[in-house]
């Protein structure tokens, strides 16, 4: 996002979506491809008819949803007069993902489209051959890809100049902030204002602790995660967050971000939060979305990677009106512009027509909206071309497809936008990303090729501490010193080591 590679992978996997919430682009903010689906796809649209069949499975994260075969069949028609095939949807759930994903790439299993991200360990999929080189096959059947990616967007996810994954249009920018419910907000008379800190929460969670006691001040906004995963950074992690640069910058020397002050005062405050009773007591073990706490009126707020646009999408997700108050300014590192990507896995028996289907997303618009937003009368109506609702006696509680989570699947520029959205937002979004500070080290992407055993190790450690010290249930005094000692010992300054020996090479070439 977004996100879960669990519990540290689910800790990564989430980090996401980052996700929590994305959207974004390069050329394509200013002028999208029409619908015909012809771009980059004509060549392969003229010889449909000599192509065998072909079933393109696609995996990503999300709920089963009643219409997705009704939504499903739609998009293979697009596709088989296209270049005969069809086309069959795999949501995986989040807590289900990392396990059955790792499963599904080192196996057989059919897929022939697949989400990856630098936090579901794209460069150790990549290592370990799970992934198919796509350079010839944009060239060939991805012309709407490379239309829709800026040059350096594109570049983002190469690794040794070949790209194993293409990044979705979004906002490929974050600032971090709090959500919270404006009913409370109201109620309290809370001055958003003078929130500029993560420091400055503690005020509005005392307020609501006292005021509401059956609900919960602070969640996390995803499964199986910390209250600051995806939710507050103030580093670029230069690839999974073993190793990172300190304020974007840092003069390009990488630190353990686990043994620097900063984290060390972070998990005092979050600590402190959990003593007060400002986060769920089973923090650490609850699979429970904070979203879905929110949404259900038991919860106040949680923090997340923002853009514009953010409260009225948490809005309508949501079904309450939300607030914001932004705590980081805007930034763009290469983790946000590989956090939600599409890969070709090695399984895939017809990788060149993945590619047509996947060009589709990034250049059709009929096709995109299918898949993000399911049929037209049925799921939503058009109030405007562009600008769509629910249809009558319809809601977030019955709708039957429903993933609310546009920045997933493709090109978000072509996206329709719902009438509670700005008409503009996607402009908006564009001049985000333009406008965001960018990283010292954007556009580098660690290859763990040499030190995946570590990686292996660390993640093992991480898994085993992280998520009890980030949700306040470990103490930090007693408990930091272990886990700093065991990442040591698992050889997690090896991995800096060699992540700094990457970066001063890549930065000759800058």
């Amino acid at each position: 996002m977004n996100k879960k590679s669990l519990i540290v992978t689910m800790l990564t996997i989430l980090t996401v979506a980052m996700l929590l919430g994305a959207c974004g682009g390069g050329k394509s903010s200013t002028a999208a491809p029409d619908s015909t689906g012809n771009k980059g796809s004509a060549s392969a649209g003229t010889e449909g008819e000599k192509l065998k069949p072909y079933e393109v499975v696609i995996a990503f994260y999300g709920n089963d949803q009643a219409d997705l075969q009704a939504v499903q069949d739609e998009m293979s028609k697009i596709t088989e007069e296209k270049f005969n095939a069809t086309v069959k949807l795999m949501p995986i759930s989040l807590s289900a993902w990392a396990q059955q994903t790792n499963l599904m790439l080192a196996g057989n299993e059919k897929v022939d489209i697949i989400l990856t991200s630098t936090l579901f360990n794209y460069a150790s999929q990549v290592a370990k051959g799970q992934l198919k080189p796509l350079n010839e096959l944009l060239d060939k059947y991805g012309e709407g890809i490379k239309s829709a990616l800026d040059p350096y967007q594109l570049a983002a996810s190469q690794i040794k100049g070949e790209n194993y994954a293409v990044a979705n249009v979004r906002d490929m920018a974050a600032y971090y902030g709090i959500n919270m419910r404006k009913d409370l907000v109201d109620k309290y008379n809370i001055d958003i204002t003078k929130i500029k800190t993560i420091q400055d929460l503690d005020a509005v969670f005392k307020i609501i602790k006292e005021n509401e006691p059956d609900v919960v001040p602070l969640v996390s906004k995803n499964p199986g995660t910390a209250p600051f995963t995806a939710g507050y950074t103030t580093y670029d992690p230069l690839g999974g967050g073993i190793g990172v640069l300190p304020n974007y910058d840092n003069n390009l020397k990488v630190v353990d971000w686990f043994e620097t002050k900063e984290y060390e005062e972070q998990l005092k405050l979050l600590r402190s939060w959990y003593e007060q009773g400002y986060i769920l007591k089973d923090a650490a073990t609850s699979k429970q979305d904070g979203r879905e706490l929110v949404k259900a009126g038991k919860a106040f707020s949680f923090l997340s990677n923002m853009k514009p646009g953010s409260d009225q999408e948490n809005s309508r997700r949501l079904g309450k009106e939300f607030v914001s108050a932004a705590l980081t300014e805007a930034y763009m590192t290469t983790d946000l512009i590989d956090a939600v990507m599409w890969s070709i896995p090695k399984n895939s028996a017809d990788p060149e027509r993945a590619m047509m289907v996947l060009n589709l997303l990034y250049s059709d618009k009929d096709f995109y909206n299918l898949f993000a937003w399911g049929i037209e009368n049925k799921h939503y109506i058009k109030k405007s071309d562009n600008v769509i609702d629910y249809p009558q006696g319809v809601d977030l509680k019955n709708i039957g497809y429903n993933f609310s989570t546009p920045y997933m699947f493709g090109n978000q520029f072509l996206s329709y936008t719902w009438s509670t959205e700005e008409p503009d937002i996607y402009k908006k979004i564009a001049e985000f990303n333009k406008t965001a500070t960018r990283s010292k080290g954007l556009g580098f992407l660690f290859d763990v090729e040499q030190v995946k055993t570590e990686v292996a190790a660390v993640n093992n450690v991480t898994s085993e501490y992280r998520l009890g010290l980030e949700t306040g249930t470990l103490d930090p005094v007693e408990n930091l010193p272990k886990f700093i000692e065991k990442l040591k010992a698992s050889g997690i300054d090896k991995i800096i080591a060699e992540k700094q020996k990457q970066l001063d090479e890549w930065a000759k070439t800058k």
